[in-house]
């Protein structure tokens, strides 16, 4: 019998705030049962606190939804969708955040959408390097999960007349994420 032993890298103590020109913030939603449809954010936040508790915090402007078609982005922050005008941000806080010695990491916390707020998991990858071109240190964490829309109110939906639904409940969500320690 063996037993395998998880090793646990640590992400080093410092603060590590978002580069936004380096990052991105992404979803992807089944379209009639046809194709994926995908979309973004132009305007967020993310911190990492490092150290033996490593954190996740973020936020984003629902309002910087890119959507390339006017009526469509008006209908995604409208109350049928995210209520951008009641609920202009969703915010993420981790509860854990773990990176074995490979840089396989998984994050769990509380996403919040809407004014609802629920527990998720998301797994991916964490890498850093000790100075870029400027000498400052960067770390990058890739991570993606799926949630169910209706958890969060997002549950408008419609039916194909030939059958089918408009859009899938099940949400992609991808978050590229390239930080740089601040200076002190």
């Amino acid at each position: 019998m063996t037993t395998t032993e998880t090793i646990t890298q640590q992400i080093p103590a410092a603060t590590y705030a978002v580069d936004p020109v380096h990052s991105t913030i992404r979803f992807a939603v089944e379209h009639a049962g046809v194709a994926t449809f995908r979309g973004g954010f132009a305007d967020y936040e993310a911190r990492i606190e490092g150290g033996e508790s490593p954190r996740l915090t973020g936020s984003v402007d629902v309002g910087s939804i890119e959507i390339g078609e006017e009526q469509l982005r008006g209908h995604l922050l409208s109350p049928e969708f995210f209520d951008a005008g009641r609920f202009p941000r969703l915010g993420f806080e981790s509860s854990e955040l773990n990176v074995d010695e490979g840089g396989s990491a998984t994050v769990r916390g509380t996403l919040e959408i809407g004014g609802r707020s629920r527990e998720v998991a998301a797994s991916g990858s964490f890498s850093r390097i000790p100075a870029y071109l400027d000498g400052r240190p960067r770390v990058g964490l890739s991570l993606s999960t799926s949630i169910d829309r209706r958890d969060f109110g997002l549950d408008w939906q419609a039916e194909l007349p030939g059958g089918g639904e408009a859009l899938d409940w099940q949400v992609q969500i991808e978050v590229e994420l390239e930080l740089v320690e601040e200076e002190e």
